[in-house]
């Protein structure tokens, strides 16, 4: 009887050893999500905040917190409730990365959903109803509807109505109007002072043009701030609708003056696009400002997934036709992104013997040049059907962050053949740019960044404007056949928006905007080698020591 006694305590022993050694299923997935917060590196948001005078120290807390109001706002135009969402969640790292993503969605992989019980996202987020169809809202009569500013509801007949941002978010946006004043009457600078008021007034009646005109005609401000509903890619049903998001910004006085000769070039860059003149008759503003900035905050929809670099600005066609845009390049996150992701991405998967091309100084140029490249060629059809924009619906983000980046490379081309950009060897950022690829398209291809990325790395592929090695999944770029590719590229692209060709942009990206097999094996190795995505910022009044 002892024996059968110690045989079945052995037993029940064994079991329970065996089953403490085996991994929960719910452990196993918190052990995932933990690696996807671990691919986003930490970066601290610093500047040198030395040359900045009393008032306006005093003045970049206020701005921080009318900034993180944003985060408010965005949080329910992309999921709705924050908190009802974070209560049902007991994991520190899945709550992490909801706060990463702004909602149970990973951006950079397709927006699947992570959180146990909640579903696909809608492409429409919260701007419109879940259960509201493309026919339905084509079909609606609610005014406004296609408005950058309105949100879409159902009123209580049941049929479409749009309701105002300033009208749905009163209680975010008057807060925020309110600190926006405070730090208006701290500014010393009168550009600022004045672009600061008027922001203040446009969150408050969604009136964007005056304020947009007051920010172009800043000139000597030591801090930028952007805030507002900005970009529509959160809406990816049809390219509506704005997002809310903020900056707080410091310029570097030093580098902006660099680049404060590349603005006036503008209008004589847009005759030399690889177009027919109907393309490009439109004359960009030569009172574009270009800077470079450090960043001291984001906010909103410019801090989900992938972090912004750089910031095209305006959006509003009018403003750009009388004024331009500013490109403001974000150096120290333009830093982050290039030493921690894109040297170690390049290293695995450029030849050797071109790895020497890859520098930091080309990197910003490709993306400092794709900024300004978001206001060359046409904002409105040859064919009269009205802004590209509209014409081209939510085609239109894509294929413009098409245009962007080729013709980014078009112009390095071009102000280095004009004696602008000092001794100057293109291969840098030919090579450098093929490397941002990598980086970028990693964020998925269903953004409009990755789609654009897509159809730019097929179009190379297939015109062997670079070659890959079958043995070493190496990356060699053909010289001449790359410069002949930018220059096509960019005329099919042009000539597209200048036609508002919405179904040729369509079924260009349907063939070309996607990841093919021997690409995707490239991103799972470099994936495999723990290579981080993105950045996660460590940002604040504290990190800045105000």
């Amino acid at each position: 009887m002892k024996t059968i006694i110690n045989t079945l305590l052995t037993t029940i022993i064994l079991v329970f050893v065996v089953m403490a050694c085996q991994p929960k299923k719910t452990e196993q997935a918190d052990s995932e999500i933990q690696q996807k917060v671990n691919a986003y590196a930490s970066f601290e948001l610093k500047a040198d905040l030395n040359r900045l005078s009393a008032n306006e120290k005093k003045m970049i807390p206020i701005l921080i917190e009318a900034a993180d109001i944003m985060n408010e706002i965005f949080w329910k135009q992309t999921y709705g409730d924050k908190e009802s969402l974070m209560a049902q969640i007991t994991d520190p790292s899945v709550k992490q990365f909801v706060e990463i993503n702004y909602g149970p969605w990973e951006r950079l992989a397709a927006n699947q959903s992570f959180v146990e019980g909640i579903g696909p996202k809608f492409p429409g987020a919260q701007f419109y109803p879940a259960d509201m169809t493309k026919e339905e809202f084509e079909e609606s009569d609610a005014p406004d509807k296609t408005s950058l500013y309105t949100m879409i509801r159902r009123g209580k007949d049941g049929k479409l109505i749009s309701i105002p941002y300033h009208t749905f978010f009163n209680e975010e946006v008057t807060r925020a109007a309110d600190l926006i004043r405070q730090a208006a009457e701290l500014a010393e600078d009168e550009g600022l002072k004045r672009y600061l008021t008027l922001r203040a007034d446009a969150l408050l009646n969604d009136d964007y043009y005056p304020s947009d005109i007051a920010w172009m005609e800043m000139k000597t401000n030591n801090i930028d701030f952007v805030i507002g509903p900005i970009e529509n890619y959160e809406d990816a049903l049809f390219g509506y609708k704005a997002a809310y998001e903020g900056f707080v910004l410091v310029k570097d006085q030093e580098w902006s003056s660099k680049l404060a000769r590349f603005a006036a070039l503008l209008p004589t860059l847009q005759l030399t696009l690889p177009v027919p003149d109907e393309y490009k008759k439109e004359v960009p503003g030569s009172d574009s400002d270009l800077g470079v900035y450090e960043a001291l905050y984001y906010a909103g929809d410019c801090n989900s997934g992938s972090k912004t670099i750089a910031i095209n600005l305006p959006n509003d066609e009018r403003v750009q036709i009388e004024k331009g845009s500013r490109k403001l390049q974000l150096k120290n996150s333009m830093r982050a992104k290039f030493e921690k992701i894109l040297l170690p991405i390049s290293a695995e998967l450029i030849h050797p013997d071109q790895q020497k091309h890859i520098g930091f100084d080309a990197f910003f140029e490709n993306v400092m040049f794709h900024e300004v490249s978001h206001g060359l060629g046409i904002k409105n059809t040859i064919t009269g059907m009205g802004s590209v924009r509209k014409a081209l619906s939510e085609q239109y983000s894509p294929i413009e962050e098409a245009k962007a980046d080729i013709l980014g490379l078009y112009l390095v081309s071009q102000l280095a053949e004009m004696g602008e950009l000092g001794e100057k060897d293109l291969m840098d950022n030919y090579v450098t740019f093929i490397a941002g690829i990598f980086r970028s398209v990693r964020f998925g291809a269903t953004s409009s960044h990755g789609k654009g990325n897509m159809l730019q790395f097929n179009y190379f592929l297939e015109n062997k404007a670079f070659t890959r090695d079958e043995t070493t999944g190496h990356y060699t770029i053909n010289f001449d056949q790359m410069k002949v590719a930018v220059n096509d590229l960019a005329a099919l692209i042009l000539t597209l928006q200048g036609d508002g060709n919405y179904q040729g942009v369509k079924d260009l990206m349907s063939e070309k905007g996607v990841v093919p097999e021997v690409l995707q094996k490239d991103l799972d190795r470099i994936n495999s080698l723990g290579i981080p995505k993105d950045i996660v910022f460590k940002q604040g009044v504290s990190v800045l020591g105000l």
